[in-house]
């Protein structure tokens, strides 16, 4: 595969962490992982480099539930970015709505990191943060598993907000399509329920090359090329790069070759129309830009 490929105007990187100095945005004390820095000029610097301009930065784990880091982040991009936060039961309408007017368009519910959570725990989690966030056109994001989701299809589709579903929805890439809950992924996307993150890579293939991953991604876009987001997973932080540390150590974040994930990326949509939307308008549309 080619380690480079043309650039898509107005390109959006949908899925990015940002991590300054501990001393300016403590971390939470509860935190799975201590993050190394990853500044937001470093990520800019990583956008120039494969001809990114918009960028999508979602709240990490290591960060809890104070958002501060992220809004400040979203101050300097001055509307080249956007949000999606993480939040308590105890988030005001005024607090969503200072949110929104820094460039927030999303808030987060992380199972998978975090685990322990049942099927119908998680459905009511959804709902709650669907009903905070409507009035704002937000929507609401999920990091879990195939088989999660597929517990979940009669409350995902009765939503009054999109549902974007992290990293391929966490499909094993050696079993292929024809595993339990990818199809059920794909009828969600074709009815227009949800949206699709195809970031990392990494998360669901053991492959070096990530080959294994092309099957699943095709048939995503073609199930609903209108609903499709692509992102990076930079800094590629947590257990993506390997076994955790203890809260007192860094855990190094992984090495990938984002230019290299740009490239796999439009690989996998079939012409410039389709990558096109995957790389841009799709997140234009769902993020305000």
């Amino acid at each position: 595969m080619a380690t480079n490929a043309a650039p898509i105007e107005n390109s959006c990187d949908c899925h990015v962490h940002v991590f300054e100095a501990s001393e300016l945005h403590p971390f939470a004390e509860d935190r799975p992982y201590t993050p190394g820095l990853a500044t937001l000029e470093d990520m800019l610097r990583m956008h120039a480099e494969i001809g990114v301009t918009r960028s999508v930065i979602v709240q990490a784990t290591p960060h809890g539930h104070d958002n501060q880091c992220l809004l400040a982040s979203l101050d300097r991009l001055e509307g080249r970015g956007r949000g999606v936060v993480v939040v308590d039961d105890n988030v005001s309408a005024a607090g969503l709505k200072q949110m929104h007017a820094r460039g927030v368009r999303g808030v987060r519910l992380n199972i998978e990191t975090k685990g322990g959570a049942d099927v119908e725990e998680i459905g009511a989690s959804l709902q709650r943060l669907a009903a905070k966030v409507a009035d704002f056109g937000w929507h609401v994001q999920i990091f879990t598993n195939l088989t999660v989701l597929r517990q979940l299809m009669d409350v995902i589709a009765r939503l009054p907000v999109p549902l974007v579903v992290d990293h391929f929805g966490r499909p094993k890439a050696e079993e292929g399509v024809e595993q339990p809950g990818f199809a059920d992924l794909c009828d969600a996307l074709a009815g227009g329920h949800i949206y699709v993150k195809l970031s990392a890579p990494y998360r669901i293939s053991q492959r070096a090359d990530y080959s294994d991953v092309a099957p699943l991604a095709t048939a995503l876009i073609s199930a609903n090329p209108d609903r499709v987001l692509w992102g990076t997973d930079w800094p590629h932080s947590g257990s993506a790069a390997g076994p955790i540390r203890p809260p007192h150590e860094i855990t190094p974040f992984r090495k990938e070759d984002n230019k290299a994930a740009y490239a796999r990326a439009a690989s996998w949509a079939s012409d410039d129309k389709t990558r096109a939307k995957l790389f841009a308008l799709n997140a234009a549309k769902l993020y305000g830009f």
